[in-house]
């Protein structure tokens, strides 16, 4: 980053050139300089280009115009280089906004951004041209990531080039003084996309329990009214979701408490222009018992398209008889809906209108397009609170293609993620770009949407990579793409790289200490890995220890089945012949006891997942999974305060064992919430001191904490306290989620410093 001298620095100067960089194209920046050049007296001009921003004044109040530009700033504008330089005076009069430039693109496009008050305010308003229109926008707010194609971000580039602009918005657009200057998206009812169906035939179709597939910002909803069980129920069977949670949308901020009880940093988190999902507690009785069966904690979005505002009034209206045109968008509205996916079968989003009635007629009762073409896909965000900090479970709408400094600069690199949770990165400079989060790898469909992920965000940055990071694992189909790319592939291990991925966003690239918790990463030893010890230097990292081994009988199918783990637990324990009592529901329990007696399961896990279900299966509480992490999950929701059993783990030379904490938790079957609770802090404990002690043998004062199993909040808050208590700092992820949704950033990273170690 160039920062630029105090604005004091250059009062005398007669003109400058300045240079913004950062999120800086889209965001209204051209015209908020048109106007404060205006106010300050300055002759010029503004531009945007490859590489940002372009600014030339000439005048007595430059001084003044540099320092508001920084502190007045545009509300989606992030300025994160600034370069200022002298240059000769032009005598020139007025100050005009030039055309933009092309060239090799060093700038980016900024992420949606929710409905701005002004255009909500105008929504609703009669006497406005936009009255009731849900495609209303202006440089504050609205559709970008998702509508462009390529930089620079002008209306030619984007999904909206197929829509001429009327009189009255190209008025607008070329007004320096209106909202609207240069905004790419501008429309009106009279030149802009349009619904297939009015907004009144959707709410009524909700109102009498009805399935709406609804086409947004990022791509299709499912909706249905969120406190009707019958309509919950219908929506789960026929999209073949049985148990994993919905999220819920509700119409604004003052809404929320209707159906959630956040805390004061989980509502300022929801009502972020990102506007993510936010997981907060439920109110019990609010919603029907099928949107999150057997969780505490739900995910509510607010409303951040034109038309869910519109579909709120509408639906409010049917319920409390308010009247059409004086709808108060703050006020707090009774709906609440179920807001998910339209993804059949684990698939992409579906994003066309065709493919939504050829793929979505057997779920919605009403398929609702519109004409305005989604150029990149893209799920909500879903995010928590953690230790005070916002927390990402899934990263896309509202944040991608925000990019994640790098402390230097380094070759450009593609790196291709994992196989499950998949997202892709490409560096170019000190920007690190990753994706919007793609899925599991499983299907055709989703390999077709990671090639479309790749060659977009290839296409947006102006990055030819010199080389391809992929993991470790030969049949995850990210690597196998990355071998037919052509290009030199770097191999990463999977949970060296977890622990660079959080140790970079943290600006750290010197020796760190890391703590890699997941359910499955192949070790360079060819084992399955997920419960790590590993000290981080620069491209070189090192296994210091790991979870004592279970058995992973079956494996893979271990993971949809913890009642497998529960019998690898009792193995462990030496109580093999406890195995049919304790899971008689599964025929094969006893069986597989007397297999593993007999010592022809070999494969073994350190993962901390696989331990997670063993201790929800001992515990009664799961023996199969209708979605991954359901186990870990519903044990999570039953913890109220973690606590440790007293010598409940041991530390066993490099490795850390959890065998009395089983051993007691198989007795504790009658308590589940009991064992919960002392599963989860002695979990805590343990690895705490595990780490500790690793900490203090390597002379390390920082611990990055990484990998799925802390998408768990009690985990995460807990090792956070333990670790500080004793002295040292951790490491928590911020701006990418901690499971393989960080994976190909931290891939990234390594592969640029193998390749300065080989230089």
């Amino acid at each position: 980053m160039t920062i630029a001298p105090a604005p004091a620095a250059v009062p005398t100067a007669e003109r400058v050139r300045v240079r913004l960089s950062g999120a800086v194209q889209g965001v209204g920046m051209r015209p908020f300089v048109h106007r404060l050049a205006a106010e300050c007296g300055l002759a010029g001009f503004v531009l945007n280009g490859p590489d940002g921003v372009t600014i030339e004044v000439e005048g007595a109040g430059i001084a003044t115009f540099l320092a508001r530009l920084q502190a007045e700033r545009p509300p989606l504008a992030r300025i994160e280089g600034l370069a200022i330089e002298p240059i000769p005076a032009e005598r020139a009069a007025g100050f005009a906004i030039l055309a933009s430039r092309g060239g090799p693109t060093a700038t980016r496009i900024v992420p949606d951004a929710a409905t701005c008050p002004a255009c909500l305010d105008e929504l609703f308003d009669p006497a406005s041209r936009f009255h009731r229109y849900p495609f209303v926008n202006c440089t504050h707010c609205g559709p970008r990531w998702t509508i462009s194609r390529r930089l620079p971000y002008d209306r030619a580039e984007t999904s909206m080039a197929g829509f001429p602009l009327c009189a009255a918005c190209a008025a607008d657009y070329a007004d320096p003084s209106n909202r609207r200057f240069h905004a790419e998206p501008v429309a009106c009812p009279a030149c802009g996309p349009r619904l297939t169906h009015p907004v009144g035939e959707i709410a009524t179709a909700l109102r009498a329990g009805r399935i709406v597939a609804l086409k947004g910002i990022g791509g299709f909803h499912l909706l249905c009214d969120a406190t009707d069980e019958a309509a919950v129920a219908a929506l789960r069977r026929r999209k073949g979701r049985d148990a994993k949670p919905f999220a819920v949308m509700v119409a604004n901020a003052a809404s929320v408490g209707l159906v959630a009880a956040p805390t004061a940093a989980e509502a300022d988190l929801a009502a972020t222009p990102g506007r993510p999902i936010v997981l907060m507690r439920a109110r019990p009785g609010r919603l029907a018992p099928s949107v999150a069966p057997r969780l505490g904690r739900v995910g509510v979005v607010l409303a951040y398209a034109p038309l869910h505002h519109l579909l709120f009034a509408e639906i409010a209206d049917g319920l409390v008889g308010h009247e059409r045109g004086g709808h108060d968008w703050r006020a707090p509205n009774p709906a609440v809906l179920v807001a998910t996916s339209a993804n059949p079968g684990g698939e992409p989003l579906v994003v066309d209108d065709d493919d939504a009635r050829a793929r979505l007629a057997g779920i919605a009762d009403l398929i609702v397009g519109h004409d305005r073409p989604i150029v990149t896909r893209a799920d909500d965000s879903v995010m928590q609170v953690v230790a005070g900090r916002p927390a990402f479970l899934r990263r896309a709408r509202g944040f991608v293609p925000d990019p994640i400094p790098l402390a230097e600069d380094g070759p450009d690199i593609l790196a291709v993620g994992g196989h499950l949770k998949n997202t892709v990165t490409v560096t170019r400079g000190r920007e690190a770009f990753v994706s919007q989060h793609v899925g599991d790898l499983d299907g055709a469909e989703t390999l077709r949407f990671w090639h479309e992920t790749v060659a977009h965000l290839l296409a947006v940055t102006g990055v030819r990579p010199a080389a391809v990071a992929a993991d470790l694992h030969p049949d995850y189909r990210s690597t196998l793409a990355a071998e037919a790319m052509g290009l030199p592939v770097l191999r990463v291990q999977h949970h060296a790289a977890h622990v660079a991925a959080v140790a970079a966003e943290h600006g750290i690239a010197g020796p760190v200490l890391g703590l890699a918790l997941d359910g499955h990463g192949l070790g360079d030893d060819g084992g399955a890995w997920g419960g790590e010890l590993i000290r981080l230097d620069g491209a070189g990292w090192q296994r210091l220890g790991s979870l004592d081994p279970l058995p992973l009988p079956g494996g893979d199918r271990a993971a949809r089945e913890p009642w497998r783990m529960g019998v690898a637990a009792l193995h462990r324990l030496g109580r093999d012949t406890e195995a049919g009592r304790l899971f008689a529901q599964e025929a094969l329990a006893g069986p597989l006891a007397a297999r593993l007696a007999a010592g022809h399961e070999r494969i073994a896990t350190s993962s901390l997942g696989r331990l997670f279900d063993a201790a929800a299966a001992l515990l009664g509480l799961a023996g199969r999974q209708a979605y991954e992490g359901q186990a870990a999950m519903e044990m999570e929701a039953l913890v109220a305060t973690p606590c440790a059993l007293d010598q409940g783990y041991r530390l066993e030379g490099t490795q850390l064992s959890f065998a009395p904490l089983l051993a007691a938790l198989t007795d504790l079957r009658a308590d589940p919430v009991r064992g919960a609770e002392l599963f989860h802090g002695t979990l805590i404990a343990g690895l705490a001191a595990w780490t500790l002690r690793a900490a203090a043998a390597q002379g390390l004062d920082h611990v990055a904490l990484g990998g799925g199993c802390l998408m768990n909040r009690v985990l995460a808050e807990g090792l956070d306290a333990a670790l500080r208590a004793g002295g040292v700092e951790p490491l928590l992820p911020v701006k990418l989620p901690p499971n393989d949704g960080g994976l190909s950033f931290g891939q990234a990273v390594l592969a640029r410093r193998m390749i300065f170690r080989e230089e």
